[in-house]
């Protein structure tokens, strides 16, 4: 069933119904009934084929060159919003709408019904609206005549009408000494986060300076919150074409050891306004960075070389300006732009050119900065996990290991390894809290377990031992850390002596989820006791439980992120949910088990999991 459209405010709007029969038609624009349409794969490449097509399609129209303008910028921001939110292909539809007196519609269809973007502004105290608040929609409310969505069964629709028959942008005052400029930077300020209706008698002196602040306001927003200097790079380009400049190169610094030859700069991103242009002048570039000093307060520098390929007929080369990227006295990088031709580069054009380089310098050095200790930090906690594990005789086996967020390891550890004497060893623990107190807790229990074991104390008694270890490390920091607590699941596997087949478990649970057990009959039952955490009560004696895993028996050992994954008020282990699940897997192989366990976690809940996911399955052969 095909619901109402929307407005931008959720307002129905009438929609121009789409006429799916008709081919791209030329002539003039106002008055005629045309349409063409196209499929877009939905990747990367799609934004960029989109804008061509509409510039095609328009220009075989005739249409005004602001229409034109207008409808690439909007149809770019609704294809990517598509391709980044929704993952489908995309069919996007120009046509001529007559019953509206020619002006143009636009439709782009992703095939993800279920997500609704709505395009408001940011409440009080919202930095940039809610999570699925696409800047797209805001500019679409912003230049569009009207727009709406449509959703249907399978596909989802944002559409929007474009009047063909637009003035020029002449009434707008002129700004700074560079009229392109402004006409540009009026696309930033309907970016802009708190962009609102120019008054009609403010001074052409300061609409320009209000508009250069936008545009630099926008610019620190959005490139203060990337994190990788690619991406901030990348950003910087496509935020200073057009409204900047024609095209722009931006190079990095690699970082280098103080005394050590200096690596040469790396070109990171190119980009034209004309997207022909944009190899050409890569490949003229890429070996040729302007020669800028290496230190000292950014300036722009004059760059003579214009960029090859074809130029517009009769289009003579504009001014460049190049700029080094300096942050805390570190150069980082170098920024060149590429001016349209007109007059010659003023003191306004130079000074928005030094503001917006100096922004996007100290972004790279934020970038830089976190990328460094991300990666002193992933070096770090891939050292807490075990190379690999061990291979143990007659047990087949399987983990699965998600921590959470964008680290490497979590708070959650797991090991298993052989003990001696026909004894092999595994564990499954959790560390209350997170962070580095949570990694250091994980980096002396794991070791000392490891030791424990293989010194030959039992189950019971190496949890014993590491719970004393832990107090008497606790008593060391004081007043410092605040006392280190952990869930910990140990157990100890050993051939069978009598003649029957399987193995021979002793396990103790230290305040984890007790391990289930799966028969082949498809019967489950918890095994083990349980006891109190480590780490929270110093004179403590643990005690373990034996029992033998026959051929097919399977040992199913979690986290609490496996069975407290939330779904509004309800846990995944509620009703026995765990045991319900793997009593499903019956007569599958360990990694079957780990699959089947690790899908029903992340279906679940339609959001990801908000705790780091471990499991260990051990199956007896």
């Amino acid at each position: 069933m095909r619901t109402s459209p929307t407005s931008g405010n959720g307002a129905p709007v009438a929609r121009a119904p789409s006429r799916r029969a008709g081919a791209q038609a030329t002539g003039g624009c106002t008055g005629e009934s045309a349409t063409a349409r196209t499929s877009l794969p939905g990747d990367a490449r799609a934004p960029s084929a989109a804008r061509r097509f509409v510039r095609t399609v328009l220009a075989g129209w005739n249409a005004h060159d602001v229409v034109t303008y207008d409808a690439t910028l909007l149809v770019s921001e609704l294809v990517t919003n598509a391709v980044v939110h929704a993952g489908t292909s995309v069919d996007l539809e120009c046509r001529l709408d007559p019953a509206r007196g020619g002006s143009l519609v636009v439709e782009v269809t992703d095939h993800h019904p279920t997500r609704e973007f709505r395009a408001r502004r940011p409440a009080p105290g919202e930095r940039d609206g809610p999570a699925h608040c696409g800047r797209g929609l805001r500019l679409v409310a912003e230049l569009a005549e009207t727009w709406g969505t449509a959703y249907r069964r399978t596909d989802k629709t944002v559409w929007f009408h474009l009047p063909t028959s637009r003035p020029d942008r002449a009434g707008e005052p002129p700004a700074l000494s560079d009229q392109a400029l402004l006409r540009d930077l009026r696309v930033a300020e309907n970016l802009g986060p708190g962009s609102c209706p120019e008054p009609p008698a403010r001074p052409a002196a300061d609409t320009g300076r209000h508009r250069a602040l936008s545009f630099l306001a926008e610019a620190s927003e959005l490139l203060a919150g990337q994190f990788d200097e690619d991406t901030v790079a990348s950003l910087a380009a496509q935020l200073a074409v057009p409204r900047l400049a024609d095209w722009c190169a931006v190079w990095l610094d690699a970082e280098s050891t103080p005394g050590t030859i200096h690596p040469a700069p790396r070109l990171s991103c190119v980009w034209h306004a004309d997207e022909r242009r944009t190899e050409p002048l890569r490949a003229a570039l890429l070996h040729a960075p302007p020669l800028l000093p290496a230190t000292g307060r950014p300036a722009p520098w004059p760059y003579r070389q214009d960029p090859p390929g074809p130029a517009p007929t009769g289009a003579p080369p504009g001014p460049a300006l190049a700029c080094r990227l300096v942050a805390g006295g570190r150069a980082l990088g170098t920024l060149l732009l590429g001016r349209p031709a007109g007059p010659g580069l003023g003191d306004d054009v130079t000074g928005l050119t030094e503001d917006f380089a100096r922004r996007l310098a100290q972004a790279l050095a934020s970038a830089r900065q976190y990328t460094r200790q991300a990666t002193i930090s992933t070096i770090l906690q891939r050292g807490l996990l075990p190379r690999g594990v061990a291979h143990i005789p007659g047990i087949d086996k399987a983990v699965v290991y998600e921590p959470c967020g964008d680290t490497a390891a979590g708070g959650d550890f797991y090991d298993v390894f052989a003990a001696g004497d026909d004894r092999w060893c595994f564990a499954l623990g959790d560390v209350c809290g997170s962070g580095p107190e949570a990694a250091v807790t994980t980096g002396l229990v794991r070791p000392w377990l490891r030791l424990l074991a293989k010194e030959g104390y039992g189950v019971a008694d190496v949890l014993t031992r590491l719970n004393r270890m832990l107090a008497e490390e606790a008593a060391e920091d004081a007043p410092g850390p605040a006392p280190r607590f952990l869930s910990l699941l140990h157990g100890q596997l050993v051939p069978r002596t009598d003649g029957g087949s399987g193995v021979r478990c002793t396990l103790a649970s230290a305040g984890h989820p007790l391990p289930l057990l799966l028969r082949p009959d498809g019967s489950v039952r918890a095994v083990g006791a349980p006891q109190i955490l480590l780490g929270v009560v110093e004179e403590v004696a643990y005690s373990s439980q034996t029992f033998d895993m026959a051929a097919g028996d399977t040992l199913l050992c979690v986290t609490d992120g496996v069975t407290e994954r939330k779904a509004g008020n309800r846990l995944f282990d509620d009703a026995d949910g765990l045991a319900a699940t793997l009593t499903a897997c019956t007569g599958l192989t360990a990694e079957g088990v780990a699959r089947r366990i690790r899908d029903a976690v992340h279906a679940f809940a339609p959001t990801p999991p908000d705790d780091d996911l471990a499991l260990l399955v051990l199956r007896a052969e």
